[in-house]
């Protein structure tokens, strides 16, 4: 009998777990681009990376407040992340959890492709996904 009733407990919270995060809608017209580099551009390393965002704002990771979220930063990335998943963290998902809109990147010399992607308080991309179109770089 008590091992029936933890099931009975236990069960809604396993089927939490299961069902995919809810996306967050983005705002029409939000994006999501790159101040610097600009695509093309022939830099140093560490080079410095500047995020834009225009129609949304800015809120720190695990922080859920409307019309936010933060910035992650897709290198060398072959494919964009699921949708409607938490992005993952890698060295080519770098994430920016605390607001920051900018990062002091170290890249090996050669070609790079770099990527913005914002994402609500659970890492999940936005819907639609506020992505930057991808700019290609070269460290010298």
């Amino acid at each position: 009998m008590v091992r029936i009733l933890l099931l009975s407990l236990l069960l809604p919270l396993g089927a939490i777990a299961a069902d995919p995060p809810r996306r967050t809608p983005a705002v029409p017209g939000a994006r999501v681009y790159f101040i610097s580099p600009a695509d093309g551009e022939t830099v140093g390393s560490p080079v410095t990376v500047r995020f834009g965002l225009s129609g949304m704002g800015v809120a720190p990771a695990g922080i859920q407040l409307d019309k936010t979220g933060h910035h992650h930063l897709l290198v060398d990335a072959k494919a964009a992340p699921a949708p409607d998943q938490p992005i993952p963290m890698d060295d080519q998902h770098r994430h920016f959890g605390g607001g920051q809109t900018e990062v002091e990147l170290v890249l090996a010399p050669g070609r790079h492709t770099l990527q913005l992607l914002l994402a609500d308080y659970l890492h999940v991309p936005h819907d639609p996904p506020l992505m930057s179109a991808p700019i290609k770089i070269t460290v010298k």
